[in-house]
């Protein structure tokens, strides 16, 4: 595999893909680029999401696909904001009002738990019956207010008790050995090796 497609606009994503990526010297191009518009994504699920992504950007690109579907879940609220992480606030996507939300909904509440969760679906080309899929788990807890200046967004609320810092505060190469997107491409690429 030469070339594959991100089926994200996901700024932050995408820069994360791509440092995963490049040592493998897979060229990666993202759906922008190719003027592929986003998919729909109707389903209660990460891996239903992640799958419909993939095979959208695959069919009109022609190429094989990659997409993640990932969000925060947290246990007092029964899993939310789940797969509507990214619209937890409502549309226009904004992660300002997605984190205010959050806050707001957790105010009170003494249980903290959370973890962001990933799947990543590959698709060799749109009909493929045998996509790879791999997931990841990230915990943590939902810090009383937000900190820290990097990654995006819930990161500046993700608090990390064995670390002392919140996801924010971590430098891009240390999010990209530990985090949610970064333990499911790992084992996404030990997928791709055995093929």
């Amino acid at each position: 595999m030469k070339k594959l497609v991100i089926a994200s606009n996901n700024p932050g994503k995408l820069r994360e893909f791509q440092a995963m990526l490049a040592p493998l010297g897979i060229e990666v191009l993202t759906q922008e680029q190719l003027g592929i518009a986003e998919a729909e994504e109707p389903h209660c699920t990460f891996v239903e999401n992640a799958l419909a992504k993939a095979r959208h950007v695959s069919k009109l690109s022609g190429l094989p696909a990659l997409a993640d579907d990932s969000g925060i879940c947290v246990s007092a609220l029964g899993g939310a904001p789940g797969v509507w992480s990214a619209r937890y606030a409502g549309e226009p996507k904004s992660d300002t009002r997605n984190n205010d939300k959050l806050l707001h909904e957790m105010r009170g509440v003494a249980d903290r738990r959370a973890h962001y969760y990933c799947v990543l679906v590959l698709v060799h080309h749109a009909d493929d019956p045998q996509p790879l899929i791999a997931e990841g788990e990230w915990h943590g807890e939902i810090a009383q207010q937000e900190r820290g200046g990097g990654g995006f967004g819930y990161d500046p609320l993700f608090w990390l008790p064995q670390f002392g810092r919140m996801s924010a505060e971590l430098k891009p190469e240390e999010k990209a050995q530990i985090s949610h997107r970064a333990l499911a491409m790992k084992i996404l690429l030990q997928k791709l090796k055995i093929e």
